[in-house]
């Protein structure tokens, strides 16, 4: 019986080979590798010279690992190898020459990049699986987003009642509602920073999967800003810092509190998921330099009221003006600033990367 070579199809990953043997009827199917990472393949079947014996061989470019997995069926005969090491080849075998009985396998067929994209795809689509799998076995899952959603409405509603009460009394009134800007929303705004405590408990609780410290920095340097530099300070509640201030903590949190309500309930609207993740790069610092500018301007005032000064002994003099203390804050509330601006960028660079990966 004459000896003649099949039709081989090949196609590769990063980590398998993939060939499909053009053999239908199959028996007695032997293949071996050998030395040299050589694949032997010996079988009978119907082919393109009709029934006879078909073999074939195939050196490697690389080192390939022994267990060699085959499957045949009515048409074809389909061979799967691991590679040693997942990475990608310039070609199947070791010489450069393309033996004539070889061709590309088309419907398998991916480039690098390609090859890449569908093993990312793989493994988040694992991921997925896997976190879908945890959270099915939280039986408080529906509580925990009913009450986030409840979070972020409530603060959403509290900061935009700021927002447009705001905007409306400045069409009104122009600049002199710079002046009573504090005496106007300041309540609202205690409210929504009181509740804003619960951002550094939701992530210690595994309610988010957000860091604590972060938050803690955000919501640490603003109630200072409220409750001590305009709160306590009749003097400071009656200046123009305060609207600005005001303007740009809501501004930002109109944006971010929404997107995290429709987080919980799975739902994306991307201009908002823009507006949440591009708006703070210009209004973040400026908020920062809004709240340097009320530490600044009530400096003097905590000089001459002698509020919250620390007493002394009488060799050291009379008390610690609470000044001293404001200018180490302003020192901590820009590395704050440089710590939330990092933490920020990587969260909307991940966004991004997701996304693009998603578009794919």
């Amino acid at each position: 019986m004459q000896i003649l070579t099949p039709h081989v199809y090949w196609a590769q990953r990063h980590g398998e080979i993939y060939l499909r043997v053009e053999l239908s009827d199959v028996k007695n199917v032997n293949i071996n590798l050998q030395e040299h990472n050589t694949l032997q393949f010996r079988a009978q079947g119907h082919g393109a010279k009709g029934d006879n014996e078909y073999e074939f061989k195939l050196e490697f470019l690389e080192p390939v690992r022994p267990e060699i997995k085959h499957k045949s069926t009515e048409r074809q005969v389909d061979i799967k190898i691991k590679k040693k090491e997942e990475r990608w080849w310039d070609r199947l075998t070791l010489q450069e020459k393309k033996p004539l009985f070889l061709a590309p396998d088309f419907d398998r067929w991916l480039d690098e990049s390609d090859a890449e994209m569908e093993l990312q795809a793989k493994e988040e689509k694992l991921n997925r699986i896997s976190v879908e799998s945890r959270v099915r076995n939280d039986p408080y899952l529906g509580l925990k987003k009913s009450y986030l959603f409840m979070y972020n409405l409530v603060q959403f509603l509290g900061y935009s009642w700021v927002f447009v009460n705001m905007i409306v009394r400045l069409f009104i009134l122009g600049q002199d509602s710079f002046y009573d800007t504090f005496h106007t929303t300041a309540d609202i705004m205690y409210f929504c920073q009181m509740m804003a405590v619960l951002e550094v408990i939701n992530p210690l609780l595994g309610l988010v999967k957000t860091g604590a410290f972060p938050a803690m920095i955000q919501v640490a340097g603003r109630n200072v800003i409220l409750f001590v530099v305009f709160g306590s300070l009749d003097e400071m509640q009656n200046k123009p810092v305060v609207f600005f201030v005001f303007y740009l903590w809501s501004t930002i949190e109109i944006f971010r509190y929404p997107y995290y309500m429709l987080a919980c309930i799975s739902t994306e609207w991307k201009m908002l998921t823009w507006l949440r993740y591009t708006i703070w790069i210009p209004l973040y610092p400026l908020g920062v330099i809004a709240e340097a500018v009320a530490v600044i301007q009530s400096l003097p005032i905590f000089d001459e009221t002698r509020l919250f000064s620390l007493p002394l002994p009488e060799m050291l003099g009379n008390s610690l003006s609470f000044s001293y203390t404001l200018q180490l804050y302003l020192v901590f509330m820009f590395l704050g600033l440089f710590i939330n601006l990092r933490h920020l960028y990587k969260q909307r660079r991940r966004r991004y990367r997701t996304r693009k990966r998603k578009v794919h």
